[in-house]
């Protein structure tokens, strides 16, 4: 199956038990999710904007993955991309791992545009998709999985994090209530917050491409978290029994306490 197949032939093609749609699919923690997950048995779509990027994974995954371009800060392109995924047959898992933090600028400076930018892709794109898809993860066999990828800095905030903290305070929140809201219903709602993780673009966008403020923020520091630890924590809480939530993870490297206590070499 190549990536660019019609959604006849995946819905003919991948098995209804293990499908998952992983948004922010691109890079980072979104595509070491679905590197994981191929590698334990799932089929994946893979979810981002950018297309040449989806296609090299897709392409290195092989029949496991398929892709979708898809933006979803936008309604139409969200609905476009749902009503594919849902003639390719059932949906077992949602791993919404599409985010980002933009600026680090105090209150009294901070853009309001990149604030709208973070509340657009971290909480309301987020909501957008879940709700989109939540009909579908509860029909799947078993039931279905909501997977919100939120952040340490939904639980502790930090000075010039105010809209990133604000942002993913509320994804978690989302997250939570969603879990109180369907009990009772054949769907587990799980939150993974990371804390200090070395990507290639994560801070690099951060700080508009500031390479040099980019690096300074894992300075030091003895192996900061990869995006293949966090992929790790998604395959595993998928892997767990129907029955059984792993409500929250909270994991960070050894050398972070908190956002404020992170050991530096020198």
């Amino acid at each position: 199956m190549t990536a660019s197949q019609d959604s006849a032939t995946i819905a003919a093609s991948e098995p209804a038990a293990k499908r998952a749609v992983v948004t922010g699919a691109s890079s980072g923690i979104g595509a070491a999710s679905a590197r994981a997950l191929v590698k334990d048995g799932w089929t994946v779509v893979c979810l981002a904007r950018r297309e040449a990027k989806l296609k090299a994974l897709c392409d290195e995954l092989g029949d496991a993955a398929s892709y979708v371009v898809c933006d979803i800060t936008d309604e139409t392109s969200t609905q476009a991309a749902i009503d594919r995924i849902i003639a390719g047959g059932p949906v077992k898992a949602l791993v919404n791992c599409a985010g980002a933090a933009f600026g680090k600028d105090p209150v009294a400076t901070a853009s309001l545009d990149d604030w709208r930018g973070m509340y657009e892709l971290n909480v309301l794109g987020t909501l957008r998709i879940t709700q989109k898809l939540l009909p579908t993860l509860k029909a799947a066999p078993g039931g279905g999985t909501v997977l919100v990828i939120s952040s340490t800095a939904g639980i502790e905030p930090y000075e010039g994090g105010a809209g990133y903290c604000a942002s993913k305070f509320a994804e978690k929140v989302m997250a939570r209530v969603l879990r109180l809201e369907q009990i009772g219903e054949p769907v587990r709602v799980i939150d993974i917050a990371p804390g200090m993780v070395e990507t290639d673009e994560f801070s690099l966008k951060r700080f508009g491409g500031d390479a040099a403020k980019a690096a300074a923020v894992y300075a030091g520091v003895p192996s900061p978290l990869k995006a293949e630890d966090i992929a790790e924590c998604v395959r595993w809480a998928l892997a767990q029994p129907d029955t059984v939530d792993v409500d929250s993870i909270v994991v960070r490297p050894r050398a972070e306490g908190s956002y404020t206590k992170v050991y530096r070499e020198r």
